[in-house]
């Protein structure tokens, strides 16, 4: 299968069959919504810090909403932007925004940002190289083995799964798509990065060494990787002028698509959305956003 030939190219991965074990941190009632403080045993090499946010109200099963957090250089960050945003995302924050809408949702540091620093992305990088994984690859395992934990809890209603994110973490949104198909809504804000552009207009110093898979433009193009999400609803939103998603590769990602999902009969689970600004989420962004994923999960 097209899926199993990509997960290949991701490195060697820990075994999927590893049972997830998880401690209670702490359980708090945090601007409006209840937090909990997790840490989670997923990979068998380091623990996992991540945030689940949940509405005070009701007794679920709730839909989930997994959330990337962005990189902007900033790795001690990390998973405090779920709680406390970013200055280039909107207020509030995307946990206050999701619990106000009836969702669980969680998000955890990913590989050397906040309570995983210590060491850098280059010296990560190198490390995992030498040892035959992926950096990104290994950030992917992380986030779908946190899908795995949360559709064993009894307040998730796992029929009913999306993902969201912004720059790093939209990226991560769609690739976590294509890979699994249990997410059934996909919302990617300033992530839609085709390779063959990003390499024609010589953009690859505008991100970091984290998502570079090697050997991928040999067997996939971008399109063909987003291809795997279809027929599923997804929404990809950019900014005119971000220079981190060139606009031609933004355009020509979009047409694909368009014709990819109208050839499966769902023209309507594909938009795509070009507003003003650059890299950043925009207010008009966010309620699109917010009206897409109230529609379809």
């Amino acid at each position: 299968m097209v899926r199993d030939q990509l997960k290949k190219l991701l490195g060697d991965l820990p075994d999927n069959n590893r049972p997830i074990k998880a401690t209670m941190m702490t359980q708090d009632e945090f601007d409006g919504y209840h937090l909990e403080s997790i840490l989670l045993e997923l990979n068998g090499i380091e623990q996992v810090p991540a945030y689940v946010a949940k509405p005070l109200t009701g007794e679920g099963p709730f839909p989930l909403v997994i959330v990337n957090h962005s990189h902007g250089g900033n790795y001690a960050h990390g998973r405090n932007e779920f709680i406390k945003s970013s200055p280039y995302l909107q207020q509030p924050s995307f946990a206050k925004v999701l619990t106000d809408m009836g969702y669980v949702a969680c998000c955890i540091d990913m590989w050397g940002f906040n309570e995983r620093g210590g060491k850098t992305e280059s010296e990560l990088v190198k490390e995992m190289l030498w040892n035959g994984q992926v950096m990104w690859g290994m950030m992917l395992y992380d986030n779908m083995r946190l899908i795995d934990y949360m559709c064993n809890r009894e307040d998730i209603d796992a029929t009913r799964i999306a993902t969201l994110g912004m720059s790093m973490g939209a990226m991560m949104a769609w690739w976590m798509a294509a890979l699994d198909e249990r997410i059934g809504v996909t919302i990617d804000i300033s992530g839609q990065v085709d390779a063959h552009t990003l390499l024609a207009k010589r953009g690859l110093d505008h991100h970091g060494f984290y998502s570079y898979v090697p050997g991928l433009l040999k067997h996939f193009t971008t399109l063909e990787i987003q291809k795997l999400i279809v027929p599923r609803p997804r929404m990809s939103l950019v900014g005119r002028n971000d220079r981190l998603c060139p606009i031609e590769g933004v355009e020509h990602l979009a047409n694909g698509l368009f014709e990819a999902y109208k050839d499966a009969g769902k023209p309507e689970h594909w938009q795509s959305i070009i507003t003003s600004g650059g890299h950043m989420e925009t207010k008009e962004m966010r309620m699109e956003w917010q009206r897409f994923l109230a529609q379809h999960l």
